[in-house]
C-alpha cells in the first residue's frame, strides 16, 4: 500500500519537514528542507521562489488532468495515437508536478495541498478539453497553447536562478526541456 506521510524532526529546536513516500514498509523518497549551507547558498528570495515553483506546480497538476482525461476520452480515426501521446504527456506533467513539490519542500515550504486552490494558485487557468471527443486540432491546440504557457514559465524561472540558485535551475532546466519536446510532439501531429 502507497502511503504519504509528513513528519516534524525537530534538531536543535528547529522544525523541519520531511516528506516521506512508502510502499508498505519500504520508504520509496524522502525530501527534507535543506540545511543552513544550502539555503545560504540560495541567491535568490526564497519566498518569492517558492510562490514562483507553487503557481508551476499548480499548472502542472491542471495540464496533467487535461491530458490524462482527453486519453481517456479521445475518439475518432486514430485515438489509439492520440489517446497514447497526451497519456504519455500526461505522466510527464505528474513527474514534473512531484520534482517542483520536492524541491518546494527543500527550499522550506510546502506545495498547495488543497486540490480546490490548484487552479487559483496557477499561473494559467486550466487548460479545457474541446467539446468533442474527436476535435483533434482543438486537443492540439489546447495542449500547443498550454506547453507554450509552461515553456515561458519555466524559462523565467531559470532566468530567475541562473548563477543564484543552481539546484532550482538544473531542475527548471530540465523540465524546460521536456515541456519543449511536449509542444514540438502536437505541434508536429498539426502539420
Amino acid at each position: 500500500m502507497l502511503g504519504i506521510g509528513e513528519h516534524l524532526i525537530c534538531l536543535d529546536k528547529i522544525p523541519k519537514i520531511c516528506l516521506i513516500i512508502t510502499v508498505g514498509n519500504k520508504i520509496l523518497t524522502e525530501v527534507k528542507v535543506m540545511g543552513k549551507k544550502g539555503k545560504d547558498i540560495v541567491g535568490v528570495d526564497v519566498e518569492d521562489l517558492i510562490k514562483d515553483l507553487n503557481k508551476a506546480y499548480c499548472d502542472e497538476w491542471l495540464a496533467y488532468y487535461s491530458w490524462w482525461y482527453m486519453s481517456k476520452v479521445v475518439t475518432g480515426p486514430g485515438y489509439e495515437d492520440m489517446s497514447e501521446f497526451l497519456e504519455k504527456i500526461a505522466k510527464d506533467e505528474e513527474e514534473h508536478a512531484s520534482e517542483v513539490a520536492n524541491r518546494i519542500i527543500e527550499l522550506g515550504g510546502l506545495p498547495v495541498a488543497n486540490p480546490m486552490e490548484i487552479e487559483k494558485n496557477a499561473n494559467a487557468p486550466y487548460p479545457k478539453p474541446p467539446k468533442s471527443t474527436s476535435d483533434y486540432k482543438g486537443i492540439i491546440k489546447t495542449v500547443t497553447d498550454a506547453e507554450a504557457g509552461a515553456i515561458d514559465v519555466y524559462n523565467k524561472i531559470a532566468a530567475k536562478t541562473l548563477g543564484k540558485d543552481h539546484v532550482t535551475y538544473q531542475l527548471v532546466c530540465h523540465i524546460l526541456a521536456e515541456e519543449v519536446v511536449h509542444e514540438e510532439m502536437f505541434e508536429d501531429l498539426a502539420e
